[in-house]
């Protein structure tokens, strides 16, 4: 049976991983590590603390912020 190919955010989640050197469930930890937070702020936080560019960092917070992968 073929993988079903992630869809929206999470279709950045294998580039985020091998680019940035973390597992998708760290980033999230840092995510709501800085809760509460705006989205944009998440985001730029991202980009700022950890050099993350700004799609990879903005699929990372919606996914988190809505719940999934938790």
């Amino acid at each position: 049976m073929p993988e079903e190919k992630a869809k929206g955010p999470a279709s950045y989640f294998p580039s985020i991983e091998q680019k940035y050197g973390r597992p998708i469930a760290e980033w999230q930890d840092i995510v709501r590590a800085h809760l509460p937070a705006k989205h944009m702020d998440l985001v730029a936080m991202l980009k700022t603390d950890y050099a993350m560019g700004h799609g990879h960092a903005n699929a990372l917070v919606a996914h988190t912020l809505a719940g999934k992968g938790e």
